[in-house]
């Protein structure tokens, strides 16, 4: 039997077909009215600045379509900072500005960083995120669901405490010095005879005006942007034992909800913020003269130690053996690519 296709027929049949709407149209009515961008700290530190950026940078240049809110202060996950990679793959935080040093417990890999004075400068740095190591790592973080946009930085991280001054190894002896996170702090700072204790940034500023520890170690930036000279911390060592590498990232699953044209969008503005963000972390402390931090920090009477390279060696040969143990974690053979790129890089 043949049915006539009348155009009564054909109204109704186009009716109740699905409409069809273009995948760019579908993707934006995906969009969520509102979008968690988690970062360790506040404002004025260099991280938390680079993630403010970033947000403002993407609502603005989307047009409002993308409206990313910052959580500062790791408040998306009660403060702890260590827990915001698994609570991006979980789903509670869409976007994060990450200090490598707090998601090392989860990515050995980004111990590279934390190897005791393998970096020694920005050259050093830059060497390592500019180069295929920086690549290899942001694919090492891409298999956790994460999709990485840029590297930041928040700086190298320097010694206070409220005792003495620290010039050899043995000034670290019986110091109580609180750090972040990671194994390997607590074994470096062991190794020089100090007394670790592992504390999250909030419970930090209470611990040093209550004396519960001695000294911290945080790049200058932070230590002058939350005035720890108030806090009795009054001896600074700059030493650059290791670097705090940033990690402007997105959640796989929320990076994909959105329009290829707009995922170009967010990781060109993440590289715009983090350019921003390297050039806050590296004002005042000497590169290319400007020495403004520096005189801030003799402006507040804080008494600055800063260590030679044969300095630094005597530091280095004490922490030998945690270097080469971490190594071995970190990946020997990317350790020595580290290496020969560093070395490069500096001569």
């Amino acid at each position: 039997m043949t049915m006539r296709l009348t155009r009564r027929t054909a109204l109704l049949a186009a009716a109740a077909a699905p409409i069809a709407i273009p995948q760019r149209v579908r993707a934006q009515q995906q969009y969520k009215p509102e979008y968690k961008l988690s970062v360790v700290g506040n404002r004025p530190i260099p991280l938390s600045e680079g993630a403010f950026q970033w947000a403002d940078m993407v609502t603005q240049r989307s047009g409002g379509k993308i409206n990313l809110k910052v959580y500062p202060g790791s408040q998306l996950v009660g403060g702890d900072q260590t827990r915001e990679l698994v609570a991006m793959r979980q789903g509670v935080i869409d976007f994060a500005v990450f200090s490598t040093i707090n998601i090392s417990p989860q990515i050995r890999e980004m111990n590279l960083f934390s190897l005791p004075w393998l970096l020694n400068d920005s050259r050093g740095f830059d060497a390592i995120i500019n180069g295929p190591i920086g690549q290899e790592l942001f694919a090492t973080v891409a298999r956790r669901d994460v999709v990485p946009a840029a590297w930041g930085e928040n700086g190298f991280r320097e010694i206070s405490n409220s005792r003495r001054p620290i010039r050899t190894p043995e000034d670290m002896r019986g110091l109580k010095i609180r750090f972040a996170a990671g194994a390997i702090f607590s074994e470096i700072f062991t190794a020089m005879g100090a007394n670790p204790v592992q504390m999250s940034f909030a419970d930090l500023q209470p611990a040093l005006s209550t004396g519960a520890v001695d000294g911290q170690e945080n790049p200058i930036n932070l230590f002058l942007a939350f005035r720890m000279d108030t806090l009795a911390q009054r001896q600074l060592t700059i030493w650059n034992y290791v670097a705090d590498a940033g990690l402007f990232v997105v959640a796989k699953q929320v990076m994909d909800s959105f329009s290829p044209a707009d995922r170009t969008l967010i990781m060109d503005c993440a590289k715009d913020a983090a350019k921003a963000q390297i050039a806050a972390s590296r004002k005042g402390i000497g590169i290319g003269g400007d020495n403004s931090s520096l005189e801030e920090l003799a402006r507040r009477n804080v008494t600055v130690t800063t260590l030679d390279n044969e300095q630094k060696a005597a530091f280095g040969r004490v922490t030998r053996p945690v270097y080469d143990k971490w190594a071995q974690t970190v990946g020997a053979d990317l350790v020595r690519r580290a290496e020969a790129a560093v070395r490069s890089a500096q001569s």
